[in-house]
């Protein structure tokens, strides 16, 4: 019976031409809205979260408990270089690095502004950092040893330098006394946005140590997993080779906006699905109650000849269903045929002072996710199914006579 059915379907979808073809494409056209509008958003907060999770950076973190709240030098982390190597040295992690990251003020002949002081070893940090050494102008530090300093290229606008000229870097030692010392500007690095570019600098960690007189301890560490979505294995394993005098946090718990951005966009797939669908589904809707319209007499004969109502309501449900599933492969190949060649990136340059105020870049990378897909298409046929009933309920309830002598 199913096998008649589905032929019966097949073949009444197809009565009506024009209508069948406009049907298909309205939705075929939806769903490709619905998965490229997602691959383009997707992509947006996904380099929202990846440039955060680098200027953090890191996906955990591990600093003194009263870091985050004031994070000046006096709040060290209690384990100094050597006892760092011993606890994470061999532990696995995809990259780790330990680094002096405190409040300082930078100073040109021209100008000065409030940084953030990254006092790193270039190797550790290579694996971690936002800044691509090799796009830097000039040369990035090459040791922790190194006497340069390095800035962004927007700070080194504002302060009106550039490489070769010196600055003088300023900050607050333990004891409270001004510590400062006067560095060449060896490199400018390039960062996703111009306030990221503006607001760090980075010192060879071992130059910023002496001159803030700390030894070899640190302000933080920070690690770096696999995926920024499952931290919580990276976590646990960091959390197993410290004590509870030091405080260990995720990515989304340093920065909240960010973590809420991921969980907002999870929530915007299901309910952008929901709305686009809810728009095609008054076509479908009258889409199916006029095939049925047109067929009232033709379903009359067939339960005077002993058709059940059930198999009348099946046969519209799976006419419907059919429209939907090829409606959907057209929908599919379109989303990828359009996000794919896209997904090198986008120039959105001509928006990047707005782009800047939400933290994105000014080069969009969609991402088309097979999750958000198939998303797309459960949430389709559900709801397509269920838009379907009214329809085929109506036709399965006509009296035979009365549909039959019906004009």
């Amino acid at each position: 019976m199913f096998k008649v059915l589905t032929m019966l379907a097949w073949r009444n979808l197809w009565r009506n031409h024009r209508r069948t073809t406009i049907m298909l494409a309205a939705i075929g056209v939806g769903v490709w809205a619905m998965i490229f509008m997602t691959a383009m958003t997707r992509g947006m907060v996904d380099q929202m979260i990846a440039d955060g999770i680098k200027a953090l950076p890191g996906h955990v973190q591990l600093h003194h408990p009263d870091f985050l709240d004031d994070p000046s030098i006096n709040n060290l982390v209690p384990f100094n270089d050597d006892e760092l190597q011993q606890r994470f040295g061999n532990a696995g992690f995809a990259a780790w690095a330990s680094r002096v990251r405190v409040p300082a003020i930078v100073t040109s002949e021209r100008d000065s502004r409030g940084v953030t002081l990254l006092a790193i070893d270039p190797d550790a940090e290579a694996d971690v950092s936002f800044v691509n050494y090799d796009e830097v102008e000039g040369r990035f530090l090459e040791s922790g040893d190194d006497k340069g300093i390095v800035l962004g290229r927007k700070l080194a606008e504002i302060l009106e330098t550039e490489v070769g000229k010196r600055v003088v870097i300023m900050s607050q030692d333990p004891d409270n006394q001004i510590a400062d010392r006067g560095l060449r500007v060896v490199g400018l690095f390039t960062a996703s946005t111009g306030a990221v570019e503006e607001a760090y600098v980075f010192m060879g960690k071992n130059t910023a140590q002496k001159m803030l007189g700390i030894g070899n301890a640190t302000t933080e560490v920070v690690f770096l997993g696999d995926d920024y979505r499952q931290v919580d294995p990276l976590y646990e394993a960091v959390v197993e080779r410290v004590g509870n005098n030091v405080e260990v946090t995720r990515w989304y718990d340093v920065d909240a906006y960010l973590g809420s951005m991921m969980r907002v966009m999870d929530g915007f797939v299901l309910v952008w699905v929901v709305v686009i669908f809810l728009a095609l589904s008054f076509g479908l809707v009258n889409t199916l109650v006029m095939a049925v319209f047109e067929r009232i007499r033709e379903i009359g004969l067939m339960l005077a000849l002993g058709m059940k109502p059930a198999s009348i309501l099946g046969q519209i449900v799976i006419e419907s269903m059919m429209l939907l599933v090829v409606g959907l492969c057209i929908g599919n190949l379109l989303s990828w045929a359009t996000v794919v060649p896209l997904q090198d990136g986008i120039d959105i340059s001509f928006v990047a002072e707005g782009m800047e105020m939400f933290g994105a870049a000014s080069m969009l990378y969609p991402r088309l996710y097979l999750n958000d897909m198939i998303l797309a298409n459960i949430v389709v046929l559900v709801l397509g199914f269920l838009a379907s009933l009214s329809p085929a309920w109506r036709a399965s309830r006509y009296e035979p006579v009365e549909a039959i002598t019906k004009v």
